[in-house]
């Protein structure tokens, strides 16, 4: 069955090739200037439409921002390949072509200032909790196949996952992004192997969630 197109504040069926070019316009403007410089009007210029292109589809900035970072991280929830070191390695690399790759310094931006940015905070923490229970949805399928200790710290695994990628990402200086980008399929490969083997090794005694 196909999916109903969604429709702008119009009703119209909305172009999703106008929405991408926002939505990616968005995430440019606000990798370059943050919250602080961040408006309707920079990312229509930037996408090449009209400001009531935006306005038709989203009310606020704050809405487009939200949106267009989301649609990032939305592919998390679709991560289900039955083998949890598909999975894990599928989770990595998609979190480090996002906080390394050409909407890198948005993603880190929206991870800094969403907190304490009115109208963001609130609506970027709804985000946040999708995604850490789509994340952990991925560990939890993996116990219930067998492939993981029942006692598996949930949270310690995918806080070492995310974590060493966003270092990953913050830590490399500018010149050495290139070579980052096209070593980020090796990097996500020993860094699964490197946090599947640690488990393996943990004390038994050690609780999981």
């Amino acid at each position: 069955m196909n999916a109903t197109p969604r429709k702008d504040r119009s009703g119209r069926p909305r172009d999703p090739g106008v929405d991408r070019r926002i939505t990616a316009a968005a995430m440019q403007v606000f990798g370059r200037v943050g919250w602080a410089g961040f408006g309707i009007e920079a990312v229509a210029r930037e996408a090449g439409v009209g400001k009531a292109s935006v306005y038709l589809r989203w009310n606020s900035k704050e809405d487009l921002l939200t949106e267009a970072v989301a649609s990032r991280f939305a592919p998390i929830a679709e991560i289900d390949n039955g083998d949890v070191h598909a999975d894990l390695l599928e989770l990595a690399d998609l979190l480090l072509d996002l906080f390394t790759g050409a909407d890198g310094l948005a993603a880190r931006r929206m991870a800094v200032e969403s907190h304490a940015t009115p109208g963001i905070a609130q609506r970027w923490q709804k985000v946040r909790e999708s995604q850490v229970r789509a994340a952990r949805a991925i560990v939890k399928r993996a116990v219930a196949r067998g492939e993981l200790d029942p006692r598996t710290p949930v949270t310690l695994l995918l806080d070492a996952l995310s974590g060493a990628v966003i270092n990953h990402a913050i830590a490399t200086p500018p010149h050495l992004r290139a070579r980052v980008e096209q070593d980020r399929r090796r990097y996500a490969g020993e860094l699964v192997a490197f946090l599947l083997a640690s488990l393996r090794q943990m004390p038994r005694e050690v609780p999981g969630e």
